[in-house]
């Protein structure tokens, strides 16, 4: 069970939004190849981070800070918003982001993300995004009518690395994950699938460690790590000891 600390950035800087509103961010730190440093030296073994202005304006705005970050660091990370082509993927990976997540385009092109699977097998994750029970795309201002098993099974076999689900409606709100519909997908699907969007307290630590939870690769922690209301060594412990 892997607990992914998010880094979100929005001007090159680290900040975290209120179910997923770009009005609603609070910057957490101005420096987030600092931030990321820091979570490495806490014991986290993966990174995840998102480009919310790339996720809006379809292509990578936030470079500059991404890169500052892989120089940082030398644990995996995983990236995700403004990823629509093979050639950003490949413009990605190149730099040395472990795991590129595509979101948007998995729901309008499909083919081009199995190609992308099958061309770096282990490297592409699907990013599925919920509000309502319904997917939304482009930086989540988008609304479709397509459920998110519906879209995890079109990759079934394909060789996608994971799926993350987030639920929008609890993102950056800190009442806690929404485990049963994280759960009933993966148990959908063969794909191992991570947890996002109002991950809280240890409580939710310990609700992972629970047999219901067996099928989920790991959870995203964003602002309850920023906010001080989860202590990460309390958490890595908590996992290790499982």
């Amino acid at each position: 069970m892997i607990l992914f600390p998010a880094i979100d950035l929005k001007n090159g800087e680290a900040v975290r939004l209120q179910q997923g509103d770009m009005a609603r961010a609070t910057v957490f730190n101005a420096n987030p190849a600092k931030q990321a440093k820091q979570f490495q030296d806490q014991g986290f073994e993966w990174l995840h981070l998102v480009d919310l202005d790339g996720a809006f304006a379809g292509k990578p705005v936030n470079v500059l800070a991404v890169a500052q970050i892989l120089k940082s660091v030398k644990i995996p990370v995983q990236l995700g918003g403004g990823i629509r082509n093979m050639k950003t993927v490949e413009a990605w990976l190149s730099e040395g982001v472990s795991r590129v997540i595509i979101g948007t385009a998995a729901v309008r092109e499909p083919e081009f993300v199995k190609q992308a699977a099958r061309k770096f097998p282990g490297k592409i994750a699907i990013g599925i995004d919920a509000r309502g029970g319904k997917v939304a795309i482009s930086g989540w201002v988008e609304e479709t009518q397509l459920e998110a098993a519906e879209v995890a099974k079109l990759f079934e076999g394909a060789g996608v690395a994971a799926l993350i689900y987030t639920d929008v409606e609890r993102d950056g709100m800190l009442q806690g994950l929404n485990l049963d519909s994280t759960i009933a997908l993966a148990e959908a699907v063969s794909i191992p699938v991570i947890a996002s969007g109002g991950f809280a307290s240890l409580d939710d630590v310990k609700a992972l460690l629970q047999p219901r939870a067996k099928k989920l690769e790991g959870a995203i922690a964003g602002r309850a790590l920023y906010d001080g209301r989860i202590d990460p060594a309390e958490a890595l412990a908590l996992l290790k000891g499982a």
